[in-house]
């Protein structure tokens, strides 16, 4: 451990200059214009790679946006860790909101504010320096390959179609991700656990053009109104979804699993305060914790419609909008999930309008092992860098890839995560302590030296 220090402090500012260096490609893969700072991102990525020492480094094309990929064989006998990671980050809309300049990296308080500080360039970008650090004290335990990908905001698309095509050259014994968050610096935890996700977007449709709202207004049925009653259906006075069918499969935790869950460290109020929310709201007979991390959503993630600009425009508008997205938990399919949302939304739209429902990208729930021995490299890696044992969770998140890894490649995931619920991930001011940034370098090639150690 005091080696591993002693690098990280003669490496600090370097290895902050280079994250602030990634910060700054806005990479967002959801918008076309930003398609070339996306690609000179996979180049920065390559390049950090090779410099850290990673071998057979190349950037692979794909329909969409190219993965990254680079590895450090040093032994065939060893054990092998595949590094999952990915580079494309969130629009960061709306600008209005950002304090600083969302790609251009700023410290206050310790924290780095950037889109992507946290989701997922600081996080993933901490496997790089970790790596680079066993090559340059020699204490590299087995052998490492990288999978950085640039699409994992826009669902991975085409990641199934390179892992699928690739099996033999990603085959190793675990994948490791940060990609996920602990509850605190002084209550460490792995999450072994995702929920699934079905994204979906409607259109409700009524006249064929945006009419005077006086002169057609109260005869004519409004489309954002008629959305905006369908939408509040899906939920009932207990904020249960209405949707028939949805809970078919979901399976109701033990008491002993609930006791567990709930007896993670969790203050209501100081959840509430950095909220800035009077109260908190949620499907009745759940905790918070129970609902953020073993319960089935609906949430509407943007509604639009009519004129919405300065002054006014009295218009009844032609068609409305909403993207929806639902999080799943283990049983639930999203194939089924979008199936059932698209069949009951139809139904309930009156004969006045006609809708639309579109499916996006979906992933599946996972349960990941604690009797693994990867799960017990981390947790021996978190109790020496912390000094106390991890505590596991259950993550409110959707990693899509997890549950495709372990179909195609036959292999199990660690969420090693190093965030904070609070660092704003997808929303304005996104943050990443330095701390944690750190902490991170300093754990990661501890898990590598106990999940070879525990292989043998």
């Amino acid at each position: 451990m005091q080696e591993i220090k002693k690098y990280v402090e003669e490496n600090k500012q370097r290895f902050l200059d280079e994250l602030f260096e990634l910060l700054r490609f806005p990479s967002v893969s959801a918008d076309p214009k930003y398609k070339a700072d996306v690609l000179k991102t996979a180049d920065f990525v390559a390049q950090k790679l090779k410099d850290a020492g990673a071998d057979n480094v190349e950037i692979c094309e794909t329909a969409g946006y190219p993965i990254v990929y680079g590895e450090k064989i040093i032994d065939a006998s060893l054990p092998t860790v595949l590094i999952y990671g990915h580079y494309d980050v969130q629009p960061a809309d709306p600008l209005e909101l950002w304090k600083t300049p969302p790609f251009e990296p700023t410290v206050r308080d310790g924290k780095i504010y950037a889109r992507g500080a946290c989701d997922d360039k600081g996080q993933f970008y901490m496997h790089v320096k970790a790596f680079e650090l066993m090559m340059k004290t020699n204490t590299l335990a087995c052998n490492v390959k990288f999978m950085i990908e640039g699409e994992e905001e826009v669902g991975s698309a085409n990641l199934g179609i390179f892992v699928n095509a690739n099996v033999d050259r990603l085959k190793a014994d675990v994948v490791l991700i940060s990609d996920t968050s602990m509850i605190s610096m002084e209550n460490p935890s792995i999450e072994t656990g995702l929920r699934g996700l079905a994204y979906m977007e409607v259109e409700v449709v009524g006249p064929n053009r945006d009419l005077h709202s006086g002169v057609y207004g109260g005869a004519v049925a409004n489309p954002a109104t008629i959305l905006c009653k369908m939408i509040a259906s899906l939920h009932d006075e207990n904020n249960h979804i209405t949707i028939p069918a949805f809970y078919d499969k979901v399976v109701e935790l033990t008491d002993a699993e609930k006791k567990a869950l709930n007896s993670a460290p969790f203050d209501l109020n100081e959840y509430k305060e950095d909220l800035d929310i009077n109260a908190e709201w949620g499907e009745k007979g759940y905790s918070t914790l129970e609902r953020t991390g073993t319960r089935p959503t609906l949430e509407v993630n943007g509604i639009w419609s009519g004129y919405i600009g300065e002054g006014a425009k009295t218009v009844l508008p032609s068609k409305a909008n909403a993207k929806i997205s639902m999080r799943l938990v283990p049983n639930q399919t999203s194939y089924e999930i979008s199936e059932i949302f698209t069949k009951h939304f139809e139904r309930i739209a009156p004969d006045y309008v006609k809708v639309k429902v579109t499916a996006h990208h979906g992933g599946e729930p996972v349960v990941t092992p604690t009797d693994s021995i990867a799960y017990r490299a981390a947790e021996k890696a978190i109790v020496d860098s912390f000094g106390k044992s991890p505590i596991p969770t259950r993550g409110g998140g959707s990693i899509p890839i997890v549950a495709l890894f372990e179909s195609a490649l036959g292999i199990k995931s660690v969420l090693f995560g190093f965030g904070l619920d609070s660092d704003a991930l997808h929303s304005p001011n996104e943050k990443y302590d330095i701390f944690n940034y750190y902490k991170g370098i300093e754990t990661l090639p501890l898990f590598h030296k106990y999940f070879a150690e525990l292989s043998k």
